[in-house]
């Protein structure tokens, strides 16, 4: 067999989709064997992940690699077109590593366990084709797809406001998909060739109007997933009502969703569009995290303070995007990842916590620290990470978009000014909310009855082994960021390449220094 033209996405998408049938058949009242065939499943795919990639991936290559594409549905166009770039490949890595972890954070789930894990499975293939698909209509039917799992997972095991958390998620993501949908059909049927393949889309000459119609319609789809506010409001409400495997897949990979999707449809796709739209994203990104940062300071509910300080957080994913320079696309793409492992771990905690003491309000903690040393250790050490903390990959990945965007000409100066200020207000409030939150849980007022009463055990070695797993690459980009961002640079540079040259006065610049450039004298002559 040539490794080389073995279908290597194809496989990765399909295995665990096609292993979670298998689980109905397993004989297994208390989910024992099922916990850990889908561990084991999710290992696999995962190690899939990283051969392949690391065997057959060129990070040199801004292009699209491992590509494969089958006819699927020839009459309609239809073809199951997967492949990845430095967009993509960083995201199925991250995919994989979260819903691993998240399968072994599910562990203690006793109620139905063969249809959790087959939907945590099925959900796991899903996720990974949003990322990998290059065709709009398939990439369409795959997002759709990971909404199923999403809403079974909130309806049946969630809080005791599941079913409406449950119905607002599919209200708000299905109505958001329906951009998506008419945008790829307007797009595909645009010109004199009828093509869904997303490489022959974005050689199309769309009209400026065209284009800022499309442009307008993803930004309202991707802006649920992502979320932009005032679309926000299901994300506190699932985050809410979710168990703490289903937070970690929520935080860790939904969320990247929208940014993957708006940097892939709309910056790549749509470039003399995204010029236009950029300060539009700037300010929403700015509001973003100024909004939501105070909204979590206000939140006395555990789960919906982490909930609003993940949208914060999204807002330099923005901001990046907007910023047309190399540094603040790559922050973009690097804040994406590390919220990824800082959000599943800070949700992780949250529902390690709430399992011990039955209750998600700040006011009814307090004193727990002496009981619970390692949860305080690691609660503390995540809430570091995602204040920014410097060593850590938060602070690499706003730092990065500060730059970028501060160093950007492509906006002017007194706009940047009041921005970056902005920005800098927002990463102010972060450790005061994430802070109080610490000393309310752990060192404040003792509540005498969860103290003397409750049975506040310590991390198990299970919880203290997932945190390990998601503080090391934390760290480990944090000391060294050229770690992850050598896997994308090359793709993230010739983006922003192309998205200067639609930006008129840049793209006059550079004609003028190219200009300067060839008739200036040549040494030697």
């Amino acid at each position: 067999m040539n490794i080389a033209n073995f279908p290597w996405l194809t496989t990765i998408i399909l295995f665990p989709i096609a292993a979670s049938l298998l689980l109905p058949v397993i004989p297994d009242k208390e989910g024992k064997t099922v916990r850990w065939y889908s561990l084991i499943v999710g290992l696999i795919d995962f190690a899939l992940i990283v051969y392949a990639f690391y065997t057959g991936y060129d990070f040199s290559n801004p292009d699209l690699q491992l590509v494969e594409s089958y006819p699927w549905v020839p009459q309609l166009g239809l073809n199951w077109s997967v492949g990845a770039d430095g967009l993509s490949m960083p995201l199925i890595i991250l995919t994989g590593f979260i819903t691993t972890l998240a399968i072994l954070a599910a562990w203690p789930v006793t109620f139905k366990p063969k249809l959790f894990y087959f939907l945590i499975l099925a959900m796991y293939g899903g996720q990974i084709a949003v990322f990998a698909v290059q065709d709009m209509l398939l990439f369409f039917l795959v997002w759709e797809l990971e909404l199923v799992p999403i809403y079974f997972l909130l309806s049946i095991w969630g809080g005791k406001r599941r079913q409406y958390a449950a119905t607002k998620f599919i209200l708000y993501t299905a109505g958001g998909s329906l951009f998506i949908l008419l945008s790829a059909l307007t797009m595909g049927f645009y010109g004199d060739t009828v093509t869904f393949d997303m490489r022959a889309i974005a050689l199309k000459d769309f009209a400026l109007n065209f284009q800022l119609a499309l442009y307008a319609g993803f930004l309202i789809a991707y802006a649920v997933k992502l979320p932009i506010i005032p679309l926000h409001t299901w994300l506190p409400d699932a985050h809410g009502e979710a168990t703490a495997p289903v937070h970690m897949l929520l935080a860790g990979i939904l969320l990247k969703m929208g940014g993957y999707a708006l940097i892939r449809m709309n910056a790549q796709m749509l470039p003399d569009a995204h010029a236009y739209f950029a300060p539009v994203l700037v300010v929403l990104g700015v509001v973003n995290i100024i909004y939501a940062a105070l909204t979590s300071f206000a939140q006395r509910n555990l789960k919906r303070k982490i909930a609003y300080s993940s949208i914060s957080h999204m807002g330099f994913v923005m901001i990046g995007i907007a910023s047309f320079t190399d540094l603040g696309l790559s922050g973009a793409v690097l804040q994406m990842v590390s919220h990824g492992l800082i959000g599943a771990s800070l949700f992780f905690l949250v529902g390690a916590t709430y399992d011990r003491t039955h209750t998600l309000m700040l006011d009814e903690m307090g004193g727990v620290a002496k009981r619970m040393p390692k949860i305080f250790a690691m609660f503390t050490t995540c809430s570091m990470a995602s204040l920014a903390l410097p060593g850590m990959s938060g602070f690499v990945a706003e730092l990065m978009v500060f730059v970028g965007f501060a160093t950007s000409d492509a906006y002017s100066s007194t706009f940047k000014v009041i921005v970056v200020f902005l920005m800098a207000v927002g990463v102010i409030l972060t450790p005061i909310y994430l802070l109080s939150m610490l000393r309310e849980i752990f060192y404040g007022k003792e509540n005498e009855e969860l103290v003397s009463h409750q049975a506040l055990i310590d991390a198990e070695p299970r919880e203290v082994f997932i945190i390990a797993c998601l503080l090391i690459p934390i760290i480990g980009i944090g000391f060294y960021p050229k770690l992850l961002t050598q896997m994308y640079d090359a793709t993230t540079v010739q983006l922003t390449a192309r998205l200067r040259d639609s930006v008129p006065t840049l793209a006059q610049q550079k004609e003028e220094t190219l200009k300067v450039s060839l008739s200036a004298p040549q040494i030697g002559n």
